[in-house]
């Protein structure tokens, strides 16, 4: 399903630096686009270059789950851009293979850790006291409702890791709130994107079995969506592109769960 045409504010985020981590593909890309097409000045970075040369981001090559990597953002957001208003934490993913908790090896538990904790850990170090310095900002940390519903088969270390991003978002949300800056969460269930389509054709492979079996076996491991779809990209941007805004200047240290209804409690 494609995107629907731009029809907000194109000048809502105007003179606004953004920083958006993982935004060449999917939910990331769409958060790029959404917060360009409303006048944001985006930056975004990944290992490889987006393959849209169009995307409407400056890019930057690093690998965000080092700290050599975070280094090297950090000191171009700041010394080349000025600093960040927005800082959008939407790198993570699960890698790790199938078969539960006994095929994850320490190596596989760091980098889990690295990629889905730490990454957002680094860079909030290195450029929220600038935030704290100017007494404004907005740090927006991506996290999952596997935190609450872990697929155990596969997702384990990636659950754990979101789950402890979480409640990292919520202490740093009462230690930065009284200081100007805002801090949220948003915690999408199953995106439809091409990591969720590579994690569907990893769980068949290792299953033995196909995709479509796989999915389902994704759906009913969650219990199903009440709206019988995953979310698009488009529609998780659009969620962070108004905690963003000062539409949400009273939104603070609270999670926003974008799932369908998979969670079936309060």
């Amino acid at each position: 399903m494609k995107a629907p045409t731009f029809k907000g504010d194109a000048t809502e985020f105007a003179g606004k630096r953004v920083f958006v981590s993982g935004g060449t593909k999917g939910a990331g890309e769409a958060m790029v686009r959404r917060l360009a097409e409303a006048g944001a000045e985006v930056i975004t970075a990944a290992r490889t270059a987006p393959a849209d040369a169009a995307l409407p981001a400056r890019f930057i090559a690093a690998d965000l789950t080092t700290a050599e990597g975070t280094g090297v953002v950090a000191r171009v957001l700041r010394e080349e851009c000025g600093g960040v208003d927005v800082l959008i934490h939407n790198l993570g993913g699960s890698h790790a293979p199938g078969g539960g908790f006994a095929a994850l090896t320490d190596d596989l538990w760091l980098e889990e850790l690295n990629l889905n904790l730490l990454a957002a850990v680094r860079l909030d170090r290195a450029l929220v006291p600038d935030m704290v310095a100017r007494g404004s900002g907005v740090v927006i940390h991506i996290s999952s409702i596997q935190r609450q519903l872990p697929l155990p088969e596969s997702t384990t270390a990636y659950a754990a890791a979101k789950a402890a991003l979480t409640t990292y978002s919520k202490a740093l949300s009462k230690e930065l709130g009284p200081k100007g800056v805002r801090v949220t969460s948003v915690s999408p269930g199953w995106i439809y994107t091409t990591a969720a389509e590579a994690m569907v054709q990893r769980l068949a492979e290792n299953g033995g079995t196909d995709e479509e079996t796989a999915r389902q076996g994704i759906l009913s491991a969650l219990g199903g969506i009440p709206i019988g779809r995953p979310a698009w990209p488009w529609e998780v941007a659009e969620l962070v592109a108004f905690l963003a805004s000062d539409r949400a200047a009273a939104i603070h240290g609270a999670e926003y769960v974008i799932d369908g209804g998979t969670i079936p409690t309060l």
